[in-house]
């Protein structure tokens, strides 16, 4: 009998013996995989004497497991993969003689392998992945004749890999990667001509590889021996390999040249970084020409060696290689920061899939080829640092999807071409400085919504600095200094309430320095010197810090702080725009809760507004390039200690990127959790629609896949250092981020984080090019940084309304109590679902009261109980401290 149950199925009593006749069922089969089921695995399915398979995986079992399963003598499948086991694996286990497959992995398991599974001599598959397993690999492995996958990758196992596995004549697939094994590779094990994926990464391997290995695999199609500590040559012998798909040697010390690669016709991955191939001379790169027959390659590492693709930081000289043409599926070369010269080969416009193009910092010359701009799948080009002169192309106008585009430091004139500024759609970064440009800037500059970072500076720039800059909201950094800019700052640049770094050095700008750049909260850089600034300095905001504010050079300047060394000037007290509007919700708005109500009075306004300012489609791809292994190390192995927080799709680490020095959040996707992926794709679609300074940016994401398919998404973030606002409004004892905070939100804070998420909204609803609505705004979903600025997160569940058709949602999408109601009855997602959530999301912020909180039951709700203490009780309900 199979037995496929539902967890929250009620069976019906059993008839009495005499009313029934006797019946015998066995159940041979429970399946109850991917049932989010949790708590411990019952020690009475040691009873389950006929069972054949049992099925648990994919759930959120803990404690140990039960060693009543040994008892399962005709037990051939057990699957436990993917929950929260801990403690040893049953030694007694061994006693399920009839095991074809053995499946404990992606769980918590701690203690040595058991000795005693080399008695199951059936076994076909052994995964034991992603533990704390410690000890070595037992020998007795080599007992399992008819094993075909052995998979131990991503634990503590020490020791060296046993001969004996040499002896597995039926063996596919093994993987022992990420572990602490060292000795050499058995020279049996490289002579089983079954194998077709080898993997033995990320370990303290030694020795060499034998010179005759590409005759022994005739199968294989993974190998990996990255980051372990092998040496020697090559081996020619290794493009035999003709179903090779993913060849990963990079991390060791292999010398000498690396031979030709031309019989592997099937590869898409190759990658030998980091070790020291090569002399320093041209021919060290000729087995480029051999990889022209690899026509399915999207990947290429070999940077960090003796020659110089990824050949940054090498010694090439010479001319770019001609023979890259070649690789037309090529889509991503860099050579930066080499002795690279002559011209950009005309030939390059085979690459018609190129996306990510890095030659700066080189001694390339002549134009810029007009032919890039067919390029049209570039989002990145770094050309900075070389001798090209002439003009900018204007076709560069017809990679819509650039969003990075570098040509900093060269002997580029002319003006800056009216279709560069068309690139309004993606462009994030442009960086134009260091060059002869010259005539204004073009007032077309606002149409570059998303711009993140504008470096103009260093040119013979003149006019006026165009009023239109302020529409281009996400910028974070604007350089113009060096130039011949003059008029006065325009009023516009108050929208930029997201600049970090703002240089207007060394122009001819005058006039007063606007009273708007003291209430900049993100401002951590400004310099104004070399112009012809007059007035009062102010004193608040970036304006306090002498060290992060420079106005040398305007000597008609008086006031600001003593450090500054400006002469005194009696005028009326400096008010900031900041105190003016907490002044004005302190009096003129009655009452907190009142004031909590105009804020979301001024956000219905812009709601109602006609927006029609175009705002284009935003293509965002990351340029910032995170591997597995690096997010492994980063995290700790995803350690508990780096949990910042679970939620419905996934987990939230901390990490740290040594190579950067950079703190990140890494959201890891459940993949075994329902609408998971869905939720994964869902955010990197939104992440391409959406620029905004309230709206947390992913920096990146990491795929990583294995010969089975998806194993590991995740999305990495800036890290928020002050966590989450509900750890604010509610303490939280779980997370890293909060600690249990013992702090209070003050009344500046809570105006200022209510105001910072309307603004989000505002940009969601109406300024992106694709509108979004959120679907599960709430106090976990909006992150603090160090100045308690607030970003919206999370995107797994929203909608984009020119997609939504007009069918009722028979689900119900976001989280209880903040959902709207007419969601429940099958609405489809809108911006008014948004502004309900904001509306219960102001109650609890000034409040301090959640809305599934234990004091809500028998129809009292959060927006009742608020309007019963309207008016006279309004200080009562109140979770608010004055400063």
């Amino acid at each position: 009998m199979t037995l496929k149950l539902n967890p929250f199925h009620t069976p019906k009593p059993l008839r009495s013996r005499q009313s029934q006749p006797q019946m015998y069922q066995r159940v041979t089969i429970l399946d109850l995989s991917s049932q989010r089921l949790s708590g411990s695995i019952s020690p009475h399915t040691g009873n389950l004497s006929f069972i054949r398979k049992l099925l648990l995986q994919n759930n959120s079992f803990n404690d140990e497991i039960p060693p009543q399963i040994g008892q399962l003598r005709r037990l051939r499948i057990l699957g436990l993969h993917n929950n929260s086991l801990i403690g040893k694996i049953p030694k007694n286990i061994s006693g399920c003689l009839d095991l074809v497959i053995l499946s404990l992995g992606n769980n918590r398991l701690i203690g040595e392998i058991p000795g005693d599974l080399g008695s199951l001599l059936k076994l076909r598959r052994l995964n034991l992945y992603a533990n704390n397993l410690a000890g070595s690999v037992p020998s007795s492995i080599g007992n399992l004749s008819l094993l075909e996958i052995l998979y131990l990758t991503q634990n503590n196992l020490g020791g060296s890999i046993p001969q004996v596995l040499g002896c597995l004549p039926n063996l596919h697939l093994i993987g022992i990667g990420f572990n602490s094994l060292s000795g050499t590779i058995p020279s049996s094990l490289l002579n089983l001509s079954s194998l077709i994926l080898f993997d033995v990464a990320h370990n303290q391997i030694q020795g060499t590889l034998p010179a005759g290995i590409g005759l022994k695999l005739p199968d294989l199609e993974f190998f990996s021996v990255t980051e372990n500590q092998l040496e020697g040559p090559i081996p020619p012998s290794i493009s035999n390999y003709t179903k090779l798909d993913v060849l990963q040697i990079g991390s060791n010390k292999f010398f000498g040249k690396v031979p030709s690669l031309e019989n592997l016709f099937k590869l898409s991955c190759f990658q030998i970084f980091g070790n020291q191939l090569g002399s320093g001379k041209p021919e060290d790169l000729s087995f480029l020409c051999s990889l022209t027959n690899s026509t399915n390659l999207e990947y290429v590492s070999i940077g960090k060696n003796k020659f110089a693709f990824y050949a940054t930081k090498n010694q090439i000289s010479g001319e770019l290689p001609k023979e890259i043409r070649n690789i037309v599926n090529l889509e991503v070369l860099f050579m930066n920061l080499n002795h690279l010269s002559g011209v950009i080969p005309s030939n390059f416009a085979n690459l018609q899939n190129l996306r990510i193009l890095q030659v700066s910092h080189n001694n390339l010359r002549g134009i810029i080829p007009s032919f890039l701009g067919n390029l049209t799948k570039l989002i990145e080009l770094h050309m900075g640092g070389n001798n090209f002169h002439g003009q900018i192309p204007s076709h560069l106008s017809n990679c819509q999807s650039l969003y990075l585009l570098d040509l900093s430091n060269n002997n580029l004139s002319g003006a800056i071409p009216q279709q560069l500024i068309d690139l309004s759609s993606s462009a994030i970064i442009m960086d134009l400085s260091c060059n002869h440009l010259t005539g204004v800037l073009p007032i077309k500059v606002g149409n570059l919504r998303n711009l993140n970072v504008l470096d103009i500076s260093n040119n013979l720039l003149v006019g006026e600095i165009p009023s239109s800059l302020g529409y281009c909201i996400a910028l974070t950094s604007l350089r113009m200094g060096g130039n011949f800019f003059h008029g006065s700052i325009p009023q516009s640049i108050i929208s930029l309430g997201g600049i970090e770094e703002l240089d207007l050095s060394r122009n001819n700008l005058s006039g007063q320095i606007p009273e708007f750049l003291a209430i900049f909260r993100s401002l951590k850089l400004l310099n104004l010197s070399y112009n012809k600034f007059e007035g009062m300095l102010p004193c608040e905001g970036v304006f306090k810090n002498a060290t992060a504010t420079s106005i040398v050079g305007n000597n008609e300047l008086c006031g600001g702080l003593q450090e500054f060394h400006l002469p005194n000037y009696i005028s009326k007290s400096f008010k900031s725009t900041k105190i003016n509007i907490i002044i004005f919700f302190a009096f003129v708005i009655p009452g907190v809760l009142g004031m909590a109500l105009h804020v979301a009075i001024i956000y219905l306004h812009w709601v109602k507004k006609n927006v029609n300012v175009p705002n284009s489609d935003f293509v965002h791809h990351s340029h910032w390039h995170i591997s597995y292994e690096t997010l492994l190390k980063a995290t700790g192995g995803f350690s508990s200690t780096n949990l910042i927080g679970v939620g419905r799709f996934g987990s939230v680490y901390k990490g740290i990127v040594e190579d950067i020095g950079m703190v990140v959040a890494v959201k890891v996707l459940r993949l075994n959790r329902p609408s998971a992926l869905n939720s994964f794709i869902v955010e990197c679609e939104a992440s391409k629609n959406m620029r905004h300074r309230n709206i947390l940016k992913i920096l990146t994401v990491c795929s990583y896949s294995d010969h089975r398919g998806p194993y590991l998404k995740a999305l990495i973030y800036e890290y928020m250092k002050n966590g989450s606002l509900k750890c604010w409004l509610h303490p939280c004892t779980t997370s890293s981020h909060g600690n249990g905070l013992s702090k209070k939100l003050n009344f500046i804070q809570r105006i200022n984080i209510a105001i910072d998420v309307a603004s989000a909204l505002n940009y969601l609803h109406h300024q992106c090019h694709v509108p979004i609505v959120h679907c599960d705004l709430k106090p976990s979903n909006i992150l603090l940084d160090a100045n308690m600025v607030a970003y919206v997160g999370d995107f797994g569940l929203a909608k984009f309304l020119n997609t939504i058709n007009n069918q009722r949602s028979s689900t119900v999408k976001g989280t209880i109590g903040y959902i709207p109601p007419e969601y429940a009855m099958g609405c489809n997602a809108s911006r008014e679902g948004d502004v309900y959530s904001y509306g219960i999301l102001l109650l609890e912020i000034f409040t301090g009261l959640s809305p599934t909180d234990h004091t809500f039951r028998d129809n009292l709700t959060l927006h009742n109980f608020v309007a019963e203490a309207l008016p006279n009780r309004v200080l009562e309900i109140t979770d608010i401290f004055f400063i």
